[in-house]
């Protein structure tokens, strides 16, 4: 098969967004991606807030967009806000297709998908079928191997659902925290794509990867008859993500390359990556494979560290310092500041004065002093 630029192991997120930034800087790299399922990108909704993208990525990564919502709502008992912050959506038919198309239009590049990387190595990736590619740059980003070691859970179960009569939903609402609380911060999340075709998501940032998922089917379509009457379900989509207060990821000091949530290039506190996968395969993007490591790439690290360790000691405090019951109430004290505090962390972009806004003041209501204490002493 000859020797490729870049051989990306896992044909998820951040896989994609790096083909695409890579093809649309030199049309005839010479790329490779692996992906075990039968299609690039999955079963997935990827959503990002629009201000939170690089500038250097809004050329090759518009096509993926499905929709854009010119703002957002968040509901919660003593709370109801719409902020003024586009929000836009990204599906993995879409994905798998804008994907598709740029690298058939690039002839030395290649697409293996139902085959599984069994070996990634610096400079190789063997398959299950006894093929092994060669890279001048391989990037593993296959996806998490397990849970880090420290950590909450956010899970989901979301229906693609179609109504028999329009709804009423103007906005996606991303949080609606009015519902009974249980095994931690639970919400629905949901996303109106036209009249009739929402995406409605039953999540919980819960201290424990399991979940009952007939009970939260159940629930998600119990949830969305109160816009109608469901007249079927088109898709279901499920997801246990790590939410780590301590870091496991590896420093990005040589090949191979780990990336996406394999290598901590995620948003902790919130589960969102594509703003930081699309920063990641710009940085790919802007230079030769023989360039990738070096002090540039360790500074992009370090900025993104700087982000993360931040978000990462809020998981800590929510997981440690509230019963199940109470988290909710972190939240709903958040969505009360200010919209450009609240957007800086959507951004990981955040500076001290808002990292002392969120902390600072009095406590949200259900806060353990014990628990405090008791990560004060923790090891």
């Amino acid at each position: 098969m000859g020797r490729f630029e870049f051989v990306l192991a896992g044909g998820g997120l951040q896989a994609g967004l790096v083909a695409l930034a890579v093809l649309a800087r030199r049309a005839n790299a010479r790329l490779a991606i692996v992906e075990e399922g039968r299609a690039i990108g999955g079963n997935h909704t990827w959503c990002f807030h629009a201000r939170d993208l690089p500038s250097a990525a809004r050329s090759w990564l518009e096509p993926l967009v499905v929709q854009t919502w010119a703002d957002y709502d968040v509901v919660f008992p003593r709370l109801s806000r719409t902020l003024s912050s586009p929000y836009c959506a990204i599906t993995s038919a879409r994905f798998a297709a804008v994907v598709g198309d740029a690298m058939a239009s690039s002839p030395q590049s290649q697409r293996i998908v139902g085959r599984r990387a069994v070996r990634v190595d610096a400079h190789e990736v063997s398959l299950d079928d006894g093929t092994t590619l060669h890279g001048d740059v391989v990037i593993d980003a296959r996806g998490p191997a397990s849970a880090p070691k420290h950590c909450g859970f956010q899970k989901f179960l979301g229906l693609e659902i179609e109504l028999e009569r329009p709804h009423d939903l103007a906005r996606p609402i991303l949080i609606d925290a009015t519902v009974e609380q249980h095994d931690g911060f639970r919400f629905f999340y949901l996303l109106p794509f036209d009249a009739r075709r929402v995406l409605v998501e039953d999540t919980c940032f819960s201290r424990s990867p399991s979940m009952d998922w007939n009970a939260r089917r159940a629930a998600v379509l119990e949830y969305a008859a109160r816009f109608g009457a469901v007249k079927r379900v088109l898709r279901e989509e499920t997801g246990v993500l790590p939410m780590p207060w301590a870091n496991d990821a590896p420093e990005p000091n040589g090949p191979p390359l780990v990336a996406g949530y394999r290598g901590g290039w995620f948003h902790p506190a919130t589960g969102y990556s594509l703003p930081v996968a699309a920063r990641l395969a710009c940085y790919l993007a802007e230079r030769p494979a023989s360039q990738v490591f070096g002090p540039e790439l360790g500074r992009l690290h370090r900025e993104h560290r700087a982000q993360a360790r931040y978000a990462e000691q809020l998981n800590r405090l929510l997981f440690h310092c509230f019963a199940p019951g109470d988290m909710r109430n972190v939240f709903e004290r958040f969505y009360a500041l200010p919209e450009d505090v609240i957007a800086r962390f959507s951004a990981l972009s955040t500076t001290w004065r808002d990292r002392a806004r969120v902390v600072l003041g009095r406590p949200p209501r259900g806060f353990s002093l014990r628990g405090t204490l008791a990560l004060a002493g923790a090891t």
